[in-house]
């Protein structure tokens, strides 16, 4: 799928991208390491993990470290826009959630971890973009914007949490809206109001919250525009779709939007195509520091997938869907061995059969196919 048709759109996609803690430890300008968990006290810690398990890594390793073999994929496959979810807050702040557990924080330094591999979008309605404060929010808005890089889904108030991100691709401008559901873990009182900051936060899926949803954004809508919504919802583990969601994703599609991106999940969940437009039930973590950590092995959560979204620019209507494995490794992306690629593959590939789609390996072996 790398040729792209001219009438596409062509979107990079991943999942949570948690850039904080122990990543943020081996870049060239890694924070204050102190956290505040019951687990550990140090995000030094995680760094330990992983090389426990791994081997050392190499700090301060550059920018482009973590993405390994990822960067030329993307490259190759010339992209118009990459969105992803940023799950951690970029910010010298010390003022820690009270009661929130796990935290994370990315020193605002270490932002070119994103522009280095040329993301556009990130994503902030999530359960960590608030883990230290108010004024670690307001610090992560204003590092990310200053870099170029464009966020959705938490602002000062109301209205700027629920403004979308806007691209302009040729004659087609690309509408991101994101929203943050309570079943994530996001506390209710991290929802952006009049007045006070905070993420664009649902708190259920129903008809009525997704028909408002639509009204936010048939207010910037203009013909040639393409709806992309993402969702920060459900736990960190399995693959079963509650009836809520396919109900809730389907009302948003049916409402006008392009094509749903939905996240939170440690693993891939399964794809469907809803009149010609692809639902992610879950996209699964791209980047994070959790390699080193025991428990869900049967998941094989050091898997993880890029998501190469081509869109007709006429119809907004899925024109081709490829999935690339990655596994991690020292904290970095590379190709997994074959027996992962295929586990991966035919534990994907039962998942999407169940909601009507299938995968197939592509002609060289590197990447998945959906076909519906």
């Amino acid at each position: 799928m790398a040729v792209r048709k001219p009438p596409c759109v062509r979107l990079i996609l991943a999942g949570d991208v948690m850039t904080g803690r122990g990543i943020d430890q081996i870049l060239p300008c890694a924070g204050d390491p102190q956290i505040y968990e019951s687990y550990l006290r140090s995000a030094e810690g995680y760094v330990a993990l992983a090389e426990a398990l791994n081997g050392r890594i190499p700090a301060p390793v550059p920018f482009t470290y973590v993405w390994g073999g990822a960067l030329s994929a993307m490259a190759t496959r010339q992209p118009d826009c990459r969105l992803v979810n940023l799950e951690t807050a970029v910010t010298r702040c010390d003022d820690a959630w009270p009661g929130k557990g796990i935290n994370y924080r990315m020193h605002p330094g270490n932002i070119p971890v994103l522009t280095s591999a040329g993301i556009d979008i990130c994503s902030l309605a999530n359960n960590h973009v608030l883990d230290w404060g108010y004024d670690g929010l307001a610090e992560t808005l204003h590092s990310l914007q200053r870099a170029g890089v464009k966020t959705v889904g938490a602002g000062r108030d109301r209205d700027a949490a629920a403004s979308p991100a806007i691209m302009h691709i040729g004659n087609n401008r690309l509408l991101v809206f994101a929203v943050g559901h309570h079943s994530s873990g996001i506390p209710a009182e991290w929802a952006a109001t009049t007045g006070k900051a905070g993420v664009n936060f649902i708190d259920d899926l129903s008809a009525k919250t997704a028909q408002a949803l639509t009204r936010q954004w048939e207010c910037y809508r203009q013909p040639g525009d393409l709806v992309i919504v993402s969702i920060h919802w459900g736990g960190n583990w399995g693959y079963a779709i509650e009836r809520s969601k396919r109900e809730f994703a389907h009302h948003l599609i049916d409402g006008g939007a392009d094509l749903i991106f939905c996240h939170s999940s440690h693993h891939p969940m399964g794809i469907e195509v809803y009149r010609e437009r692809a639902i992610f039930y879950g996209c699964g973590d791209l980047i994070n520091d959790y390699e080193g950590i025991g428990g869900h092995e049967n998941y094989r959560s050091h898997l993880r997938l890029l998501y190469c979204v081509d869109l007709k620019r006429e119809s907004g209507a899925l024109g081709g869907l490829e999935l690339i494995p990655w596994e991690t490794c020292r904290f970095r992306l590379r190709a997994p061995a074959a027996a992962d690629r295929d586990w991966l593959l035919g534990t994907l590939g039962r998942e999407c059969h169940l909601l009507g789609a299938t995968l197939a390996l592509s002609d060289g072996g590197e990447s998945f196919l959906l076909r519906w």
